[in-house]
């Protein structure tokens, strides 16, 4: 009698994508509370820190599996991880949330259209700036640019995790890598992390800290590691497009912040630009004892 082969439940990525995002904007509006207690960049430090300690409950890291290649995009991405945390959350104490995740959209935008290969896809990321012109709404005299900066900043880190993530998941599963990169993005905003949240710190704030670890980081990273070992940088990227409705949808939902009209016309025209530009990427991987190969890429 044969054995039977396991049972497999094949889940398409763009649906671990878009869970990821959910879990992603519902993190980033619970926490303003957080901010306001022990700022953005302390909120950040605990954040990521708890997610630490929960990726290396689950996984020991792979410290022997690494080769001298891997050592760079390991730290890196942490690094990039710490630093798109911490400026994300600086954005969204300054300016509302969905504007802010549609100008940290621009790197995973900017990213696919870059990777395209036709000149056609260069134009959707001046579409969404457009659409982001529409939501600061620079006319009424009343421009945060530093929330706009660290947002900014945050896109630039987007951009980064996006092709950093894509390398350390072909090489280590999800877990093991998170295992490794979130510990050193807690450390990266520990730096500035720790002053901020100093005196400020007490059993409410790390209770807290634990909940929304599990929104951000743990939840949505390791399904978007897993989503891009599935997908190619451009089609992951571009799927983002979704992210900037929903954070304005829960920047509403969560904390009472109203768009104008303008201001969703806005929302639309980065969404637009995302959708167009999509691509079909689905990643056919081989993989083999210590190296993954990949073909059909988009």
């Amino acid at each position: 009698m044969s054995a039977r082969a396991p049972l497999t439940l094949a889940v398409p990525p763009w649906s671990l994508a878009v869970t990821a995002m959910l879990s992603v904007q519902l993190g980033s509006a619970l926490s303003v509370g957080l901010i306001d207690a022990v700022g953005p960049a302390g909120t950040a430090w605990l954040r990521l820190s708890m997610g630490a300690i929960v990726f290396l409950i689950l996984a020991r890291p792979p410290l022997r599996s690494l080769r001298r290649p891997d050592v760079p995009a390991i730290l890196f991405l942490g690094i990039a991880t710490g630093v798109m945390t911490v400026s994300f959350l600086a954005a969204i104490e300054r300016i509302p949330l969905g504007t802010a995740v549609a100008i940290e959209f621009l790197g995973p935008l900017t990213v696919a259209a870059a990777r395209s290969r036709t000149a056609r896809a260069l134009t959707w990321p001046g579409l969404a700036l457009l659409g982001v012109v529409l939501l600061t709404e620079p006319w009424q005299g009343a421009v945060d640019f530093v929330g706009i900066g660290f947002a900014a900043i945050a896109g630039a880190g987007w951009g980064g995790y996006i092709l950093l993530t894509q390398h350390a998941g072909n090489r280590f599963t999800g877990i093991q890598s998170l295992s490794m990169t979130i510990p050193i993005a807690a450390v990266t905003a520990a730096i500035v992390g720790i002053p901020q949240a100093s005196g400020h710190l007490s059993l409410g704030v790390f209770v807290a800290a634990a909940g929304l670890a599990l929104l951000l980081p743990v939840i949505p990273f390791a399904l978007e590691m897993l989503a891009l070992r599935r997908m190619t940088a451009t089609s992951f990227g571009t799927l983002m497009a979704v992210e900037p409705a929903i954070g304005l949808l829960l920047g509403l939902l969560v904390l009472s912040q109203l768009p104008s009209v303008v201001q969703i016309v806005g929302i639309l025209l980065v969404v637009l630009a995302g959708a167009a530009s999509q691509r079909g990427g689905r990643r056919n991987i081989i993989i083999h004892d210590d190296l993954v190969s990949e073909t059909g890429l988009a």
